[in-house]
């Protein structure tokens, strides 16, 4: 496991960060349904986590009320959570200029941050985002809609039964496989209780960036699902739209998480790439264990031929798969050949 420290909030609660990986610095807004300590082993997280510290100086933390932070989160608005993301920033010593990435309701203390410190980020990268919360959109049925949802997750989510928190989850990742889905629902109950997750997602509906959104002053790429269920794509061009000069890429993809063998997500790390000029040699930086694993897999073995030439778990073989495809810039085990043969 990755070291996990500490840092104190303004209103004495505790938050978990870590910082990996080499290359350029980035720092990760938090969003919530992460945790510091499951994430390298999820279908959903694992290979974004393996993409970004396998290209950057990678800085991210568990938000309050989650994860390994203090599960008593305390003041929950947009004030505390851009207060959080600067006492994590100054803790976890980055080097300025630094790049942000913020996923879903990440981007209001990233946008607030970024907006008041224009001389600390040198980009910004904005997936499934928003600056409105449900409450502050205008719309009166995806408002009710929310406070329904919530009602369901407060009531339903310690329920035996996982449909429960599956009319809550599957619209994180509605093209997610029963392994994913499982595994998201088991997130759930590790990263955060009933009363807790309700409560945060009470105050994310509220939240408003709006206005800090024409203060952002540094090249900013926006990457979005079309058909994303949590934070619909309106919303992608309404930070489009606001923040001066930002570029919006419309991705084929209904899922709010962007699922590791959907090409939209192999668009998504590319452009990213490109954006924040990174870049991705075929030797990448691969370990000793790693090398050997992708020459297996440029012989077009399978993770189980794999596993038993090299003595590993099939696990074990399919995580260091992850994190090659991620140092290489790949996808996938077609492209992964491809890229070792030439191609």
């Amino acid at each position: 496991m990755r070291a996990v420290r500490y840092v104190q909030t303004e209103d004495g609660r505790s938050l978990a960060w870590a910082r990996s990986g080499a290359g350029a610095p980035l720092v990760k807004a938090a969003a919530w349904l992460t945790h510091l300590e499951y994430d390298a082993e999820s279908p959903l997280w694992a290979h974004w986590l393996a993409f970004f510290e396998g290209h950057f100086d990678y800085l991210r933390y568990d938000e309050r009320g989650c994860g390994l932070s203090d599960r008593d989160p305390g003041r929950l608005d947009i004030e505390a959570w851009s207060d959080d993301l600067a006492r994590v920033i100054a803790a976890g010593g980055q080097e300025a200029p630094f790049a942000i990435v913020a996923m879903s309701q990440g981007t209001g203390a990233a946008v607030r941050y970024a907006a008041a410190h224009p001389d600390r980020v040198s980009h910004l990268v904005l997936i499934g985002g928003y600056a409105r919360g449900a409450y502050r959109r205008d719309d009166a049925r995806s408002a009710a809609l929310y406070r329904a949802m919530i009602e369901i997750f407060r009531l339903g989510f310690d329920e035996s039964n996982t449909a429960f928190r599956e009319v809550f989850t599957r619209r994180f990742a509605p093209a997610g496989d029963g392994e994913k889905m499982q595994w998201l629902n088991a997130l759930c109950r590790r990263a955060v209780d009933a009363e807790n997750g309700a409560a945060l997602m009470e105050a994310r509906g509220h939240m408003d960036v709006s206005a800090d959104l024409s203060g952002v002053a540094c090249p900013t790429l926006i990457l979005h699902g079309r058909g994303d269920q949590v934070s619909p794509l309106a919303e992608g061009q309404f930070l489009a739209r606001h923040i001066p000069g930002a570029e919006l890429m419309v991705l084929d993809s209904d899922n709010h998480i962007l699922l590791e063998e959907e090409p939209a997500t192999a668009e998504a790390k590319a452009a990213i790439l490109d954006f924040l000029g990174a870049s991705h040699p075929v030797d990448a930086g691969l370990t000793a264990r790693e090398a050997a694993i992708l020459q297996e897999i440029a012989a077009a073995k399978s993770n189980k031929e794999i596993a038993r030439a090299l003595d590993l778990s099939e696990k074990t073989v399919r995580n260091h798969a992850t994190r090659i495809f991620a140092k290489l810039g790949v996808s996938s085990r077609q492209e992964a050949i491809l890229k070792v043969k030439g191609g």
